[in-house]
């Protein structure tokens, strides 16, 4: 069994998957959804209007693709289309906020997250009264591009860690403890 808090947190073993890409060709212009797209170090997403600076630790957004239905119900919708929400991929079956302070790889690329990504005020206009706050705690990630390559809508979503145990081994341990 893990002794510490840090110890926990560092067993992640489930792998997501990648379910959506999205790039804002221009200002005020609708996401395009992709099924395969280049990520560049230093910059994010080829053809992606909001390309990071070198230095910028938002080079390439991500949200949990389980939060869409939460956020669905609490506007009183049956669906939200990933599009409307600005972010560059939606990844489903691992849990972003557990990337706190790692690397992951998403195809041929590695990312680390950088922080969270927060809902904006276009969240109001989009959605109407209250967008705002239904995104609030579910808006997902920020990262910045450490490998470079391409990536496709299936592909893998797999932490780099050196701690890592299997799904199987870590509940056994819960279990015969």
């Amino acid at each position: 069994m893990p002794a510490t808090l840090k110890d926990l947190m560092a067993i992640l073993p489930q792998q997501g998957r990648l379910d959506w890409i999205g790039l804002r060709p221009g200002r005020g212009e609708a996401m395009i959804e992709a099924n395969t797209a280049t990520i560049e170090i230093g910059s994010g997403l080829a053809g992606d209007r909001f390309r990071g600076r070198p230095d910028s630790k938002r080079q390439v957004t991500l949200i949990q693709a389980e939060h869409l239905p939460a956020v669905a119900s609490l506007l009183h919708r049956a669906s939200i289309d990933p599009a409307l929400l600005r972010r560059n991929l939606v990844v489903s079956g691992l849990n972003l906020l557990a990337l706190k302070d790692k690397r992951f790889r998403v195809g041929e690329v590695v990312l680390e997250m950088t922080g969270l990504c927060h809902p904006c005020s276009k969240m109001e206009t989009i959605f109407g009264a209250g967008g705002y706050n239904a995104l609030r705690g579910h808006g997902g990630i920020t990262t910045r591009v450490i490998q470079g390559g391409g990536i496709r809508v299936g592909d893998p979503v797999e932490v780099l860690s050196s701690h890592r145990a299997p799904v199987q081994t870590a509940f056994d341990d819960l279990t015969t403890g």
